[in-house]
């Protein structure tokens, strides 16, 4: 059977509906980050943690069915995230345990101009300088990796192997499941409604299930997150867009095992998909906002863009698909920190397409902005004061898709 939209990943026995009436943390979302967050401060013994979903775990931006996991990035600091991220996707058998689904077949990034390849030449310099083995390949290099490629137009391409795609549900339950083990409570199907902020901290969180006082609140609500910390004063310029991904139907003969593949230019993909292909594109004319509704007329932008590079794609039949919701910043760049006023509101998102796969790194910087410990990646540059002093300009972010 081709893939088909997650099934809900909270009929896990950890999740249940009751709030505590008070708590040491208050975690807002329950997809891939809330959840790798509750696991990271449940190992290190903080015992009293709520997260707080308003649908089911998994359920928004964190329910797509295959999520990219990469360190292929420009920025240093987007890269250690990655590479963190990758050694602990490896692990994560040991470490929570569970399975996630791993599929090491590498990124293709592909490459039309020079100015792609001079972007892409010192995104590979720096990637391999913090230990990615990235490398530029040639057009019949790239073609060997993908089959479905033709080279005419393509100037080179950008791979590294150790990159590749896992499922996400399989990781919202494991870090779901350990984080429960150790006393971690899932309020599923509650909505937070607003914030009690007394002198510089939030004293409770307010759900439509009752109010919490806790000593510290984080939000990972994704898409949602400018409601959230609006709620506690605090501005998180998060946007919502809609992003659409389709399945073909099974293929006969099976699809060779191929890489994570991106025709940079167009933003079109494709990858392995249990017996077919998954398909997605990002559509530049689409507007802002939470509809989540798939529309199959997209596919034909995407048709369009592979009958250039692959065109053997573009006769293919689909078999449904899916939408979810980018949560996206000014400059593609995640936020990350503790707000200045209320002192106790951490946040980690806005992360622009990368928030899965940065995930396990960003479960342990909160865990240890919360600790008051040094984190393992400094994410000062990611505070969402940058916004407010111009820094922001000066973190751009090429490999964004």
């Amino acid at each position: 059977m081709a893939s088909s939209p997650p099934a809900s990943v909270s009929a896990s026995a950890s999740v249940r509906r009751a709030v505590p009436s008070t708590t040491d943390v208050v975690i807002i979302g329950g997809g891939v980050m809330g959840t790798s967050i509750a696991f990271h401060l449940a190992e290190a013994g903080v015992r009293d943690i709520l997260v707080v979903e308003r649908g089911e775990l998994g359920g928004g931006s964190s329910g797509k069915p295959i999520g990219g996991v990469r360190a292929q990035f420009s920025d240093p600091l987007n890269i250690e995230l990655g590479l963190r991220s990758l050694r602990a996707f490896r692990d994560f058998p040991h470490r929570p345990g569970a399975d996630v689904g791993l599929d090491t077949v590498g990124y293709l990034f592909l490459l039309t101009d020079q100015a792609q390849v001079a972007d892409f030449e010192a995104g590979v310099r720096t990637q391999n300088a913090l230990g990615v083995p990235s490398r530029l390949l040639g057009p019949s290099e790239a073609r060997a990796l993908c089959p479905y490629l033709i080279t005419d137009g393509l100037t080179a391409a950008a791979y590294s192997p150790e990159d590749g795609h896992a499922r996400p549900a399989l990781v919202v339950r494991g870090y779901a499941r350990a984080a429960a083990r150790a006393g971690a409570v899932f309020a599923t199907g509650t909505a937070v409604t607003g914030m009690d902020v007394t002198g510089d901290r939030v004293t409770v969180v307010h759900t439509d299930r009752g109010p919490v006082s806790c000593s510290a609140v984080v939000c990972a609500a994704g898409a949602w997150s400018a409601r959230i910390g609006a709620m506690a004063g605090v501005e998180l310029p998060v946007r919502p867009l809609r992003r659409q991904l389709a399945f073909t139907v099974p293929l006969v003969p099976a699809a060779p095992r191929i890489p994570f593949t991106i025709d940079f230019a167009s933003s079109a993909y494709f990858h392995n998909s249990d017996d077919g292909l998954l398909w997605g594109l990002a559509d530049p004319g689409q507007p802002e906002g939470f509809d989540t509704t798939w529309t199959p007329g997209w596919l034909e932008l995407f048709r369009a863009a592979v009958r250039q590079r692959a065109p053997a794609l573009a006769e293919m039949e689909t078999a449904g698909g899916w939408a979810g919701l980018y949560e996206v910043t000014p400059d593609h760049n995640a936020l990350i920190g503790r707000s200045d006023a209320p002192g106790n509101f951490l946040y980690a998102t806005g992360f622009s397409g990368h928030g899965f796969l940065q995930a396990p790194a960003v479960g342990e910087i909160v865990r240890d902005l919360y600790l008051g410990r040094r984190p393992c990646v400094d994410v000062e540059p990611l505070g969402v004061h940058r916004f407010r002093t111009g820094s922001a300009r000066g973190r751009p972010e090429a490999h964004v898709v």
